[in-house]
């Protein structure tokens, strides 16, 4: 079987964080033994919009790049026509457009800022989530949020993540740990309200950088992972979330999540379980949930033991992997509607 991964996001080069996600899913594929060509941005013109912000973060900047959009989707387009696939996976709805352009079977995967466009122009999410054999969500909230745009067959094909060997000790004294981008939608500004006087570590870059204060910026991908290792208490107060990175990498270092309940996090942390669940846009409860972890190691040790074997045991490379593959395979043999 061969397989054509469509997306506007890949690393360019080592340590690259673009797109690092997709590729991560692409290398475990292949090691299963699968034919998988990437085309992405380093394979048709992306005129100013791919790469940097993100193609909504450079068209929110510099509004007049819309201008080039139909030349990249044109040009995407034709490189996509170009492969020799059984089945394209195409990331975000906007590549999904483009594999139903080649005629090829494909199957879409929606990561959250995609659908929360769709709900813009549901005609054309409906064009392309119809027209896929299967669609692919990060999480059951994304499943539900494609169903209700049109789609019929659809997964939950969570990302998968590497549990480090071992558990790292923590930082003396205890470490707040956010990671992540630095926008409104994170809920970082309340969590910078929640930790006033608290030790709060912030990796992360974005639009508001400047209100977080000590924030570190983008910090490469093993420098992160030393972060987590360290971390008492990883908070993960998004207003709204596709699926959650960050929360899964926390748990799969065995440590234990403030996690708000909305979109993917609620299939991550089981609240009392594997960490502590608090509305969004509430930075009280916010403070509340973390003080308690502080004062209490023997939580914070009980919450992440559970958290890392839930890791393990649904969100592994090894379970993910298998489920994408089996999608694969179904989606080459489907009749598109």
């Amino acid at each position: 079987m061969k397989v054509a991964v469509l997306t506007t996001s890949y690393p360019r080069y080592p340590g690259d964080a673009a797109g690092r996600f997709v590729a991560d899913a692409v290398e475990h594929v292949r090691r299963r033994g699968v034919d998988v060509e990437v085309v992405g941005p380093q394979q048709f013109r992306g005129f100013g919009l791919t790469y940097g912000h993100g193609v909504l973060g450079n068209l929110r900047r510099r509004p007049w790049l819309a201008l080039f959009a139909p030349a990249l989707l044109e040009s995407f387009v034709r490189a996509a026509r170009s492969v020799d696939a059984n089945i394209l996976h195409a990331h975000w709805l906007p590549a999904g457009w483009v594999a139903r352009r080649t005629g090829k079977p494909y199957v879409v995967q929606v990561w959250g800022t995609d659908v929360e466009l769709a709900r813009r122009a549901p005609a054309l999410a409906r064009l392309v989530l119809r027209g896929a054999s299967i669609v692919i969500a990060a999480s059951t909230a994304l499943a539900e949020s494609a169903r209700r745009l049109g789609a019929a067959d659809v997964r939950v094909i969570p990302s998968g993540v590497e549990l480090p060997p071992e558990v790292g000790p923590e930082a003396s004294p205890p470490e707040v740990l956010y990671a992540g981008r630095l926008s409104s939608e994170k809920g970082v500004l309340e969590l910078v309200e929640a930790t006033q006087g608290l030790n709060l570590v912030v990796a992360g870059d974005g639009p508001l950088r400047a209100r977080v204060p000590g924030a570190l910026g983008f910090v490469p991908h093993g420098d992160l992972q030393r972060l987590y290792a360290r971390a008492a208490v990883v908070a993960c107060p998004s207003r709204r979330e596709g699926f959650g990175v960050a929360c899964l990498e926390a748990m799969a270092h065995g440590r234990p999540v403030v996690a708000t309940s909305v979109g993917g996090l609620r299939d991550l942390v089981v609240g009392g379980e594997t960490g502590l669940v608090v509305p969004p846009r509430d930075p009280p409860a916010l403070r509340a949930a973390l003080e308690r972890l502080l004062a209490d190691e023997e939580l914070r040790r009980r919450l992440g033991a559970a958290g890392r074997e839930r890791a393990r045991e649904r969100f592994s490379w090894d379970v993910t992997t298998a489920a994408l593959v089996k999608a694969y395979a179904e989606a080459a043999n489907a009749i598109r509607p």
